[in-house]
């Protein structure tokens, strides 16, 4: 790494939590007249997800922020805008970021450095039909925004990884950026021609890898608040000497933070105002940026965060689909649910102290009337002692 300038700031462990917690917009009254869109671009990056428990994670992302928002219009709200009149334009595409995420359409230009490293990349784990590339592009030309299967299907068998043809071609093309994922349809990606979805003053790869990095790296920074080099490079998957390479003209400034023993950088934004506000009590996506970064969250909320859900199930300590409990801008546990018709189920609660049960309760009881359940069932509480303390909250707040 090279060397570090003075910090420009000292930080106490807690000043950056609160940091971290406001540009993750947990910390402070929400944007609801932005809404998801907001959100999005707050954020920079939300992450899609197969998994479906309470809600796909996209719509937890928004939920956790904002609230019991309508859940019909989440999808909506990601991808297009229709003013009366006008013909839809796009708001956002679908590209591999931190995972395959959903990023703002303004972005565009600022991920050409991958899109350049997928065209030169020397191999690829589908091998590309002869002529196959050439029809994709074909018809979409002629028939507009299409799904695999409307290209001529995704697979050849039921196996997950034995795609088509077809859709080797036209992932390949989306790597490429000569193909733009517009939607998800029935969580089939929706494919159409960046010529076509993408408005003109952004269709372009003009910029040099250093001046995409260095965008990247700061609305890392923004998103995060506060982070190390590997907080940072996490956001996009970026490496750590891209983030090096750049870092000193990103417009972050270098700080150090109590008790982090590793440089750290920060949002000049967010030192000049003190991160002040009401806090949201929710459940967290296993997928929220919040947490995305393991050793992050241990460093800055003292709690060890895993996705169990492709961990065999006699080895899962917390649950398939875990989800953290935010309250007091503290980690306070976690809760692993199920729906069964109107009744949102939590499975398995582990509970970081008795005092958090009525934040729990809280959360709980939120999330159901979000997702349309009428009724909680506790089922195991890690400490047995507060299952029944669980219970009696939900009955007295139900009441």
């Amino acid at each position: 790494m090279p060397s570090l300038p003075r910090p420009a700031a000292e930080l106490t462990a807690d000043e950056a939590r609160r940091i971290a917690l406001r540009a993750q917009g947990f910390l402070g009254a929400p944007d609801r007249k932005a809404g998801v869109r907001g959100v999005l671009r707050h954020l920079g990056a939300v992450q899609l997800d197969t998994i479906s428990v309470l809600a796909r994670s996209h719509e937890l992302i928004p939920y956790a922020r904002l609230g019991a928002i309508g859940r019909k219009a989440v999808d909506a709200a990601y991808w297009t805008s229709s003013p009366a009149g006008q013909a839809a334009s796009p708001h956002a595409f679908e590209y591999w970021s931190h995972a395959a995420c959903i990023l703002p359409i303004e972005e565009w230009p600022h991920f050409a450095f991958r899109r350049r490293a997928y065209r030169s990349r020397p191999h690829w784990n589908h091998e590309l039909p002869d002529g196959a590339y050439d029809q994709v592009i074909k018809q979409l030309r002629a028939e507009g925004p299409l799904t695999a299967t409307d290209l001529g299907g995704a697979k050849r068998t039921s196996e997950w990884w034995d795609w088509s043809g077809t859709k080797v071609a036209v992932e390949r093309a989306l790597m490429y950026g000569e193909v733009v994922c517009v939607e998800r349809r029935g969580w089939k990606r929706v494919y159409d021609l960046a010529e076509r979805a993408v408005p003109p003053a952004l269709l372009h790869d003009e910029l040099d890898d250093s001046e995409c990095l260095r965008r990247l790296v700061r609305l890392a920074g923004q998103s995060l608040g506060v982070g190390t080099r590997a907080d940072i490079a996490d956001y996009h998957r970026l490496k750590g000497e891209q983030v090096d390479a750049v870092i000193a003209d990103s417009g972050l400034v270098p700080v150090t933070v109590e008790g982090w023993g590793r440089p750290a950088w920060a949002d000049p934004a967010a030192l000049a105002a003190p991160p002040r506000g009401r806090h949201r009590t929710t459940l967290l996506s296993p997928f929220d940026s919040l947490v995305w970064e393991r050793a992050r969250t241990e460093r800055i909320f003292g709690f060890t965060h895993r996705l169990e859900a492709y961990v065999p199930k006699p080895k899962r300590v917390y649950g398939y689909f875990a989800m953290p409990v935010l309250a007091g801008g503290r980690l306070v546990g976690r809760v692993d649910p199920a729906r069964e018709g109107g009744t949102l189920v939590a499975k398995q609660v582990t509970l970081e102290d008795s005092r958090a049960v009525p934040a729990v309760a809280q959360a709980l009881l939120e999330a159901a009337s979000w997702v349309e359940c009428t009724n909680v069932r506790v089922e195991r509480v890690d400490a047995p002692a507060l299952r029944e303390a669980l219970i009696g909250e939900l009955a007295r707040t139900l009441d």
